[in-house]
């Protein structure tokens, strides 16, 4: 695959005023091929924001470099940075122009001009569905419409690699999933390449090609999700809801002795389990297994085989919470 990013070593280290110092990025190196969407996931403060700002050439590195395009952004930085989009945490758009006007002044600070910027203008309010609102000021616009904006400003001159630093941070659910369909159509219908910084891992599931997950300013796992359970060998967890009055521990020892990959099994009578079912005479029994789809039909068999009637069943695969927690002892939003 074609390489879009290349981050050899790149290092942020701080000074404090005593003099002490702060490494919030710690040598990070990692390839994001074009075309794909790659999510950069970690807690507040784990080196997100200070990463992509030194690859986009807002804050020097202390140490390393970032390749865009194969264009250094220390030695070739504005080669580098007219193949990029940058959308920062914060909207950054001025409150009282109106939206059109917004993508007007900035399409010119891009070096755009004339019919060619506003064709590209109308096309990029038709993008983020705000035609009909061009002419209002921003300074009246909800949360959610001033991110698709901002979107829009970073999208003007159709860059081949878009930043987008924590974009949902603050909307509505309605405006968050407008943003989010947006990232997606940017790369299957334009083949954009998308660095998505984000704290949420709901997020990163849905939209990345591939995660790399950032703790303490250390990129700390990189791939795709399947491969990032893999590395820290989570197992599925399959909830049942069962008539438990054929459940014994003999059926137990008999699940765990012939079903491949099952590793433990927990029977909770009524009463006492997850009553997601919505039937408090049924009981929950959970079993653990590396491949939950495949050790699935032989659980049901033996059940089955031994009187006890399935009801409900739900698997759950590891995710990058579960990933996150694994890794580094703490959960996600810690």
């Amino acid at each position: 695959m074609d390489t879009m990013v290349k981050l050899r070593d790149l290092s942020k280290t701080y000074r404090r005023s005593d003099g002490s110092a702060v490494e919030a990025v710690k040598q990070i190196n990692l390839e994001i091929y074009k075309g794909e969407i790659f999510s950069l996931l970690g807690p507040n403060g784990a080196g997100k924001t200070t990463t992509i700002s030194m690859m986009s050439g807002l804050i020097a590195p202390t140490g390393g470099d970032a390749f865009i395009g194969g264009h250094s952004i220390t030695k070739e930085p504005m080669a580098a940075k007219r193949l990029m989009g940058f959308i920062p945490q914060e909207v950054a758009l001025y409150p009282e122009l109106s939206a059109r006007r917004n993508l007007l002044f900035f399409g010119k600070m891009y070096g755009m001009h004339g019919s060619d910027l506003n064709k590209r203008v109308d096309e990029v309010l038709a993008f983020i569905d705000l035609t009909d609102r061009q002419k209002d000021k921003i300074s009246t616009f909800s949360g959610g419409m001033k991110r698709r904006v901002n979107i829009g400003v970073g999208l003007l001159h159709r860059p081949e690699l878009l930043f987008m630093d924590e974009p949902t941070v603050g909307i509505d659910p309605q405006n968050r999933r407008r943003v989010l369909d947006t990232v997606k159509q940017l790369r299957d219908e334009y083949g954009m390449t998308i660095l998505y910084t984000t704290h949420m891992m709901e997020e990163a599931q849905e939209l990345s090609d591939r995660v790399g997950i950032i703790d303490h300013g250390e990129l700390i796992a990189l791939g795709t999700q399947g491969e990032l359970t893999q590395q820290v060998r989570e197992e599925d967890q399959i909830d049942f809801a069962i008539d438990g009055r054929g459940w014994s521990s003999e059926l137990e020892a008999r699940l765990l002795q012939e079903v491949p990959g099952l590793t433990r099994v927990a029977y909770a009578p009524p009463g006492h389990g997850d009553d997601s079912a919505g039937e408090e005479s049924l009981a929950a029994l959970t079993a653990f297994a590396a491949r939950g789809r495949q050790a699935l039909p032989d659980i049901i068999r033996i059940l089955n085989d031994a009187g006890v009637e399935v009801h409900s069943v739900k698997v759950r695969e590891p995710d990058l919470e579960a990933v996150f927690l694994a890794l580094t002892g703490r959960a996600l939003r810690d």
